[in-house]
Parts: structure tokens; C-alpha cells; sequence
């Protein structure tokens, strides 16, 4: 059984940099990278809250990426199993969800102050900074992985639950 969400949160996570790559080199790609992790991890704490949801989905799986490779046009049909085997983890409501969180200051707000009710609290929304207040570097790194109508078909996918998620605090428009 699973004892975290670092599967999931790995595999999604490198799904969304493939998907919306950095542009620049080797410091751009490190900071799109941490950008679409703290995005990811703040969607897999909201997604699975609790131990036992953690440990259902190591148990039943997160689902794949086959519908988020649709959706984004990529090209799913040449890959070997071995370059498919990542991608079984990847869990489709969390990358909509980081998605959403990337797209939008306010809903990524929300979000990681929603943590701090949840069994996965760090305590301080400075673990996720560079999810909150990127700096100009960040936002170029990340300029695909950020850009709200670039990120729409995959945001919109589950944008509904996230807000039931976060609940009724204020009036978000979807």
C-alpha cells in the first residue's frame, strides 16, 4: 500500500511539463518544474485529504493520462511500455485541478489556505511560493504552464469540483 501521494504527484507532475514545456533552458525547466509541483501537490492534498483516500488510490490506482493526452492532442499511440508506465499514475482530476490553481492567483489562494483544515497541512503557504507569488523569472519559465487559455481544456475538466472542493467561501466564476 502506498504510504503517500508521491507517485501520483510525481507522474502528474511531469506529465504537465511535457504537456506545457519551460521555455529556456536548465533554470527555466527547474522552475516550471517546482511551479507544476507545488500546483500538484496542493490539487493531490484537496483530491485525497485523508490517509484512507491516500490509501485507496495506492491501492486502485489514479487512473492514467490516456484522456488528458486526448484532450491536449498529444500522440499517444507510439509509445512503448516501458514510456507508458509513468503515465498509469498520473491522476487526471489533480492535473485539471493544478491546472486550474496555475491559471488562477485567487483559486490557488484559496486552495492552499483550504490545506490548513486537512491532514496534510505544512503549516505555512510559504512551501508554496512559487505557486502564490511567482516572480518574473518564475512566470517566464512557465509561460505555456500559466497561460489560462492554453491550459482551459485541461482546467476545465474538473474546474466544477475543485470549486464544490473549496466550497462556497466566495462566489468564483467558472
Amino acid at each position: 500500500m502506498q504510504a503517500d501521494l508521491s507517485p501520483v504527484i510525481a507522474a502528474t507532475t511531469h506529465w504537465l511539463t511535457r504537456a506545457y514545456p519551460p521555455a529556456g533552458g536548465a533554470l527555466a525547466a527547474a522552475l516550471c518544474e517546482v511551479q507544476a509541483r507545488q500546483a500538484v501537490t496542493v490539487a493531490a492534498w484537496l483530491r485525497y485529504p485523508t490517509a484512507m483516500d491516500v490509501a485507496l488510490v495506492g491501492i486502485a490506482g489514479p487512473g492514467g493520462s490516456d484522456r488528458l493526452d486526448w484532450v491536449t492532442g498529444a500522440d499517444a499511440g507510439d509509445r512503448d511500455a516501458e514510456g507508458r508506465a509513468w503515465r498509469t499514475w498520473v491522476d487526471e482530476v489533480v492535473a485539471s485541478w493544478a491546472a486550474c490553481l496555475l491559471a488562477d492567483p485567487e483559486l490557488a489562494e484559496r486552495a492552499v489556505a483550504d490545506l490548513a483544515r486537512g491532514e496534510h497541512s505544512t503549516g505555512s503557504p510559504a512551501a508554496f511560493r512559487r505557486l502564490l507569488a511567482p516572480d518574473a523569472t518564475d512566470r517566464n519559465a512557465a509561460a505555456l504552464l500559466r497561460h489560462p487559455d492554453l491550459l482551459a481544456s485541461v482546467a476545465g475538466l474538473h474546474r466544477g469540483e475543485l470549486l464544490d472542493r473549496l466550497g462556497p467561501d466566495e462566489a468564483l466564476a467558472a
